[in-house]
């Protein structure tokens, strides 16, 4: 028997997996939400905690979660409907509304003293902060070892304006559009989007996607009536060792409203948002993006001497590459997404991902410290749980 091009026996091994990682103490609670051929199959075991009131609620698709770095496809749609009503060009230098980032400096050595640089080639071009091609970004080194990483790191969560200006003052790490790195695309083009509309950057994701998509639980802060609804997150390594309570960090508005991580969300949310992207920019006769628009975010950005020099670790770019504010499958290595396959993982265990070439939409929603690293084993098991149920 198949329901939406998903065979009802082979989902059962879904179910089997999500009890595994509940009842083996990995997490309180887990929730996979797949979407195919219009329709939705659900599942959602465990609760919101190990231990307290929220270890009496069950996970469901309005639990909400930290979805960190799943933010940044959201930016990334909400900086492509400027574009598309012609606010922002997406090869226009922003100096204009970033005058902070004019005229750049960029090291001569990525790993040596801040003050020997020489001018950018050119300027910084929204293009780049959607691709990650900006020149700045996260900068894998120790504390101590290289001092554009200690600058960086130093420049911390102030007010947004405040951010843009410390940014400014430091160097790129490289020139722009040499290579991608990780972060600071999504940060910087929060605050474009802020003085493009005249409103918070909170503001303009309301008004442009949140609203019209019905994410009415997608937000930088928990307000204080839905904290029930609040899954704790807890830290890496053994034990049930609370990061942040559903009372803590994501309780209250964030000074900076960080584009890269700073989203809670659902699975419910997330669903609508993917599936609009899936459906070509629109969900339930209501647009957000053009159907060009999309396909052109959701392409690959990155050439091939970008992808040789650039990634986290060695061959990071040998299956993937990048999109605008997210990552595209370049090769299928695995019973598991196709090629063109597009979304991310996000920091807390949370994961979300397009399939055109299978009409599919996964979002997987746990809340455990750097349990989205897809390097994972569970994230094989889950990946290949997920496709070997497909039964058209």
């Amino acid at each position: 028997m198949t329901a939406g091009g998903f065979s009802s026996k082979r989902l059962a091994r879904l179910r089997g997996l999500t009890e595994h990682y509940v009842d083996s103490g990995f997490v309180p609670g887990m929730v996979v939400v797949l979407a195919r051929h219009g329709e939705v199959h659900v599942e959602a075991t465990g609760h919101l905690a190990f231990e307290g009131a929220g270890s009496a609620t069950p996970m469901a698709t309005d639990t909400i979660c930290r979805i960190a770095s799943m933010t940044k496809p959201i930016v990334a749609a909400c900086a492509m409907t400027l574009v598309e009503d012609c606010t922002l060009r997406l090869d226009d230098p922003v100096d204009d509304l970033l005058p902070e980032l004019a005229e750049m400096t960029v090291l001569v050595d990525p790993d040596g003293p801040l003050d020997d640089t020489v001018p950018a080639r050119r300027p910084i071009a929204l293009r780049d902060l959607l691709a990650f091609t900006l020149g700045t970004g996260m900068v894998l080194a120790e504390p101590g070892t290289a001092p554009i990483g200690d600058a960086l790191a130093a420049v911390g969560a102030p007010p947004p304006d405040e951010w843009i200006g410390r940014l400014g003052a430091l160097p790129l790490v490289h020139q722009p559009g040499e290579r991608w790195m990780y972060e600071t695309g999504a940060d910087v083009t929060s605050v474009l989007v802020a003085r493009a509309t005249g409103m918070s950057f909170g503001e303009a994701l309301r008004e442009r996607l949140f609203d019209p998509l019905g994410m009415k639980d997608t937000a930088f802060m928990v307000r204080a009536e839905n904290l029930n609804r609040f899954a704790t997150a807890y830290a890496v390594g053994g034990g049930p060792v609370v990061e942040d309570a559903p009372d803590g960090r994501w309780s209250r508005l964030p000074v900076f409203e960080d584009g890269g991580g700073g989203l809670v969300s659902t699975a419910d949310d997330f669903l609508a948002f993917g599936t609009a992207l899936l459906e070509g920019g629109s969900r339930d006769g209501v647009r957000v993006l053009s159907r060009p628009a999309v396909t052109l975010m959701t392409a690959d950005h990155l050439s091939p001497a970008q992808k040789a020099v650039s990634g986290f670790w060695p061959g990071y770019f040998d299956d993937v590459s990048w999109a605008f504010g997210m990552n595209v499958r370049t090769r299928r290595t695995r019973v598991g997404p196709s090629v063109g396959t597009y979304g991310c993982p996000g920091k807390y265990g949370t994961a979300w991902y397009n399939d055109p070439a299978e009409d599919l939409t996964a979002v997987v929603m746990i809340q455990r410290e750097h349990a989205g690293d897809q390097r994972l084993p569970m994230w094989n098991d889950i990946w290949t749980t997920i496709y070997q149920a497909i039964d058209d």
